[in-house]
């Protein structure tokens, strides 16, 4: 069936034909959230929201012309708007998805919002039955988008996914002593309250004590939910953007070591929340390697940049945002996990710290960091033995990676990134007595 949404697409493209344009693609976004809000331990706030966008993206004699609308706008007012951007803009080539008439299976499964209200709710009554003092708050949403791709090349094709997620932070004030400790879930089809839980009470019980970290070099581990901050690093770095301009630290590399061989990073587009069959430019996604056993295999690309690297696209083409043009992006990419959970990893450390959650940005294309541990604990003789604060740890992610020591077998998703805990040496720690 044909909705107004789908004939506002189709009404863009013929309008942007007739106004002389060469070739033209519309790119349509839809969504539905349903959030449930918890404060103090109490359901505070019920929201839907509906938020719908359509890029008009042309060339107009060669040149490129963007135009954006939210709601409901006149079809000629973008496809004139589009063409007044294009007449700024240099020409490039013209990079379209080829025919391609598909409707792909929907993705995940809704959930009601009472729903989504009894799994916080679990979830705070699980820790409060240990922890009676805690004070929770907590936000559990059902989101689901359609995306849909059409051009002028015959191009259409549309998904609809709905993804889970949930955030929860947990409070314990002891006298002066103020800990919170966060975690969430991002999944497909159900959220998992006992386990969301029994993350919390466990760091609350290796806070138990307050305890200062020796300053010196010592073996870190950044459990999963840290590890973002090694990970953004080398997303960035194996961006063909990155590539092409030779400001990627491998970019003459492929075929070479480059990080430890225990490090394998692939993405897969039929796993986890984050899969998509098609990127932002209508090319199917792919499983591909970018780094296997510490070997360099290919950077991501999108259409545009593939060409110029001769390696075609690898289906990484996507939108920052409606506003933007595609560019290579990462989607749903995986560290492949070890053998040994977080607890193994820990029980067979002498020494070292845990970095569970971090203050500041991360370290950037150049992948020094110097950061502040916001939530993190001294281990000693395999045991956790208490919280450390006041705490820096200082060095280079790319030296990190190849003094890699261990991967964990407890990949979580964070972002669009599975990533697992990870056990690393040559950094630097500084400690405040």
């Amino acid at each position: 069936m044909t909705t107004d949404c789908d004939r506002f697409a189709d009404i863009l493209l013929e309008i942007a034909l007739e106004c002389g344009a060469d070739a033209a693609e519309v790119f349509q976004s839809r969504s539905h959230a349903r959030p449930v809000y918890f404060e103090a331990n109490r359901l505070k706030q019920l929201e839907s929201t509906d938020t719908e966008g359509t890029t008009l993206r042309l060339w107009h004699r060669g040149r490129p012309g963007l135009a954006v609308s939210y709601g409901h706008t006149n079809p000629r007012a973008l496809v004139e708007r589009a063409l007044t951007i294009a007449q700024l803009n240099p020409p490039e080539t013209i990079e379209l998805g080829k025919a391609l008439d598909t409707k792909y299976p929907d993705l995940g499964t809704e959930v009601t919002v009472q729903q989504t209200i009894d799994w916080a709710r679990q979830t705070i009554e699980l820790v409060r039955e240990v922890y009676p003092e805690a004070i929770c708050m907590a936000e559990w949403e059902c989101d689901t988008e359609t995306t849909r791709l059409v051009n002028t090349n015959g191009l259409d094709c549309a998904y609809t996914d709905t993804t889970l997620s949930s955030y929860m932070a947990a409070e314990w004030i002891r006298g002066d002593d103020f800990l919170s400790v966060s975690d969430g879930q991002t999944r497909r089809d159900c959220l998992d309250p006992y386990d969301l839980a029994q993350q919390i009470l466990q760091r609350f019980h290796w806070a138990k004590r307050n305890v200062v970290a020796p300053s010196g070099r010592l073996p870190v581990l950044f459990t999963s939910k840290a590890a973002d901050l090694l990970w953004d690093t080398i997303h960035e770095a194996l961006s063909g953007k990155r590539a092409l301009e030779e400001s990627s630290p491998w970019s003459d590399r492929v075929g070479e070591p480059i990080v430890s061989p225990e490090i394998t990073l692939s993405q897969h587009p039929t796993s986890g929340p984050y899969s998509c069959p098609f990127d932002d430019e209508g090319t199917p996604t792919r499983a591909t390697t970018f780094i296997e056993a510490g070997i360099l295999q290919l950077f991501y690309t999108d259409r545009q940049i593939g060409k110029q690297l001769g390696s075609g696209s690898t289906g990484n083409g996507f939108r920052p945002n409606l506003e933007s043009f595609p560019s290579p992006g990462l989607y749903n990419s995986i560290v492949r996990p070890g053998t040994r959970d977080l607890s193994e990893m820990i029980a067979n450390l002498d020494e070292g710290l845990i970095v569970d959650e971090v203050l500041g940005d991360g370290s950037g294309l150049a992948g020094d960091f110097s950061i502040n541990v916001a939530l993190g604990y001294y281990v000693k003789g395999g045991e956790p033995v208490g919280r450390i604060k006041d705490t820096m740890v200082c060095g280079n992610v790319y030296t990190a990676l190849k003094n890699a020591i261990e991967i964990g077998s407890d990949a979580v998703w964070n972002a669009s990134c599975c990533t697992p805990s990870i056990l690393v040496d040559g950094l630097s720690t500084i400690a405040r007595s």
